[in-house]
């Protein structure tokens, strides 16, 4: 018998960074993770994500812009729906090791660059192998440019 790696979830994918487990571990009820989005014209906006009523299974995630609290959109996630978000195909994803400046220092990243289809636009996620979850960074082909998010600041209450 073979035992399974969680990192891997599911045929012809390239293993996630984290576990759907070391999500979890990382982000109890009061993670809050404040991003920055830089448009390719020039338009730039914050959003906020906070985890909430934490349990084994996932969190409430509250999402919304910080400039208008009244955006405030909330929904139920899985830690295994979260770590599915990195789950990439083999084929048409790259991965290297990299040191990314960011609002909150420099830090490790694994960087997975990927497209949709092949042949398609590439887009690139940066993430911090300190802080499992979402991608410090990411940057989406948007027209003639590029859309970039990047993660200001991580807390935790």
């Amino acid at each position: 018998m073979t035992a399974t790696d969680p990192r891997v979830l599911g045929p012809d994918l390239l293993p996630t960074p984290f576990t759907a487990d070391e999500i979890r571990d990382a982000t109890g009820a009061g993670t809050t993770i404040r991003l920055r989005t830089e448009q390719p014209d020039g338009t730039i906006g914050e959003r906020v994500n906070r985890f909430r009523q934490t349990d084994a299974e996932g969190a409430t995630l509250d999402r919304w812009a910080a400039d208008d609290p009244q955006s405030l959109v909330s929904s139920r996630v899985t830690w295994l729906d979260l770590q599915a978000h990195a789950a990439f195909p083999a084929d048409r994803t790259t991965v290297t090791l990299e040191t990314l400046e960011t609002p909150f220092g420099s830090v490790e990243c694994r960087r997975y660059d990927t497209a949709d289809e092949p042949g398609g636009p590439i887009v690139s996620f940066w993430f911090s192998l300190a802080h499992p979850g979402m991608p410090v960074r990411f940057e989406v082909p948007v027209g003639d440019g590029v859309m970039r998010t990047t993660v200001l600041e991580i807390t935790r209450d």
